[in-house]
């Protein structure tokens, strides 16, 4: 198969455009079950009744793991965002309403989100000793109902079309704290502006009923786990700083 130039490349994989179909061919250094943990996780999302590209087929292709998947054709709502200047806290308040409806989704059958957060705080080799312990012991400390979290939301992973929004990228989804879940796209935004990450924050606070504070006590915790994802575009300072910054908050108290 002649897959020719990739449309689009991540931290984990490569993603192509053929005969109307999205072939996502996983970097090599992936444990050999990532197409097909990420391909269980889209489907769980689509029984749920989240508008998701239709999985086609799990296989291998040039000796790489690859999904095939449903083409949603369409422009992002980050692309609509940027172009539409005056509308954009409309587009922004479509995000938060597709976010609140996926965290609405009690998900006991998806992958734990603090095994996964403890893991990446331990792989995090830019974190000291002591600073993984104590975000280790906040991680256990955090009560919450288990709901669907997608991990990496933000305007460009949703795609929109006449019928609503197909949202992109689960990779990383998980079951836990929806709280946490917003942080994490709060944390993406102020990477690209903090006018944009505020907007956010303060649109989701208020359709949802839940504090500020409430998010930001997973600062600490979201920003430790993502320096373990090695991401190049990242400011691993920032994050260094977050995680400084939790700590020493925790001591004073």
């Amino acid at each position: 198969m002649k897959l020719g130039n990739p449309i689009a490349r991540g931290n984990t994989a490569e993603i192509f455009l053929n005969n109307n179909k999205i072939i996502k061919l996983f970097n090599d250094h992936l444990p050999e079950t990532e197409a097909s943990k990420e391909a269980e996780k889209q489907r769980f999302v689509h029984s749920c009744g989240i508008s998701v590209p239709a999985i086609l087929d799990v296989t291998t292709i040039e000796g790489k793991q690859a999904i095939i998947m449903e083409y949603a054709e369409g422009k992002t709502l980050g692309d609509l965002f940027f172009e539409d200047t005056e509308n954009q806290e409309h587009y922004l308040k479509i995000s938060v309403d597709i976010q609140q409806k996926i965290h609405g989704i009690i998900s006991p059958s998806i992958e734990p989100m603090a095994g996964k957060l403890h893991r990446q705080i331990n792989d995090a080799h830019q974190l000291k000793p002591e600073q993984k312990l104590f975000l280790n012991k906040k991680l256990n400390s955090m009560s919450y109902e288990n709901r669907l979290c997608h991990g990496d939301f933000h305007l460009f992973n949703l795609i929109m079309k006449d019928e609503g929004a197909v949202i992109l990228d689960w990779v990383d989804a998980s079951a836990g704290d929806f709280r946490a879940d917003v942080y994490r796209t709060y944390l993406l935004y102020s990477q690209l502006s903090q006018d944009i990450a505020e907007s956010y924050l303060k649109l989701y606070c208020k359709r949802s009923g839940i504090l500020r504070s409430e998010v930001l006590d997973w600062a600490p915790i979201i920003a430790g786990a993502r320096l373990s994802e090695n991401v190049s575009s990242e400011n691993e300072d920032r994050l260094i700083a977050i995680v400084k910054d939790g700590c020493s908050s925790r001591q004073d108290r």
